[in-house]
């Protein structure tokens, strides 16, 4: 495989960004299994976005030849008081994470936390040495890769995580960080502060972070709105879970946020661009002849096109994308229901965040 096709992958959507694509090209160009490395807090239920947005990204790096790594962040998840604080659940919580990325992401390599730093004397002293080029307020500011606000009260602990997360991209001696949009500051600063320890600095790729199905917040800053309209785990009516059955996909949709016409932040529209026709390919939309019959789309700009034009009413567009989304979880969902197991951690854990 050529060096342009590889990028070319490497930047599919749902990727919306990459610092920067020559270095990628010449990353590439003189290393044919160049490691990647994307991390993962352990906390509720994964949801599309968690698993199936991110996979994607993986899968599609896989073939590109990419060493991908999925990191099971155990201690951050701690941190950051997920699961209730409780080691022992984030523990379970993690093996429920890892069965799901094996089998979404086939060839992927799972690294936890806690075993990282097992077998790792000199991490901690890298995080320190990390942290002696990050200022407080510059650390601060990388909180909200947390999903925390500046405006918390927070905990000495927390201020340690982003050169924790930092180090881990070393530690794991990736040459590509992957993550949503939402974790764009600690990669710029990990590209900052790499040469200022003798480090080569990762190319850091970002993909689209799709969007709760609810209204969109009405906030004026950027970074405010993008962290309130993300999907949560704790907003469950405007999220779709791996596990959610073809009526639950169907009732969340139906309830959707999708003005008629109206192309900029609709989030069904969204989910279309950068889930469906990622993962399928086109989009079929079936409607009674009446209403003008079934019509096939073979790319996003067509769909969007008659969507603004008011040739597809929303209803036929939720419910098409509905049919689509629950075609991609289908098989994660089959897997778990015959291996339940893993989801018996969750019987009695209040998810917050």
């Amino acid at each position: 495989m050529d060096v342009q096709t590889k990028v070319g992958l490497v930047s599919a959507a749902p990727v919306q960004e990459i610092l920067v694509e020559d270095e990628l090209k010449q990353l590439f160009e003189t290393n044919s299994k160049p490691k990647h490395y994307i991390g993962f807090e352990i906390s509720g239920l994964l949801h599309v976005g968690s698993l199936v947005a991110n996979g994607l990204v993986i899968n599609n790096m896989i073939k590109a030849g990419v060493q991908c790594q999925v990191f099971l962040a155990d201690w951050h998840s701690f941190i950051n008081r997920k699961m209730e604080g409780d080691w022992d659940k984030i523990q379970q919580a993690s093996k429920y994470y890892e069965e799901a990325f094996k089998f979404f992401c086939p060839g992927v390599k799972i690294v936890h936390g806690s075993d990282l730093y097992k077998s790792n004397d000199a991490f901690w002293r890298k995080v320190l040495e990390f942290s002696n080029h990050v200022t407080l307020a510059r650390a601060t500011r990388c909180l909200t890769i947390m999903g925390r606000s500046e405006k918390e009260t927070l905990h000495v602990s927390q201020f340690f995580y982003p050169s924790m997360q930092g180090v881990d991209i070393h530690e794991l001696g990736a040459d590509i960080a992957h993550a949503g949009m939402d974790q764009r500051k600690i990669h710029v600063l990990a590209r900052e502060v790499y040469p200022k320890m003798g480090w080569k600095p990762p190319v850091a790729v970002h993909h689209h972070l799709l969007p709760a199905l609810g209204e969109p917040p009405k906030v004026d800053d950027v970074e405010e709105r993008v962290m309130l309209q993300k999907m949560s785990k704790s907003k469950p009516d405007s999220a779709v879970f791996i596990h959610d059955s073809k009526d639950q996909i169907a009732g969340k949709f139906k309830k959707a946020f999708c003005p008629e016409r109206a192309v900029a932040d609709n989030p069904v529209l969204d989910w279309a661009k950068y889930l469906v026709f990622p993962s399928i390919g086109s989009l079929r939309v079936e409607r009674p002849a009446k209403f003008g019959g079934d019509v096939w789309y073979e790319s996003y700009a067509n769909l969007e096109s008659d969507f603004a034009a008011g040739k597809l009413h929303p209803m036929d567009l939720k419910s098409a994308v509905s049919v689509h989304v629950d075609r991609i979880l289908e098989p994660v969902r089959t897997h778990f229901e015959k291996n339940p197991k893993f989801l018996d951690v969750y019987k009695d854990v209040k998810i917050t965040r």
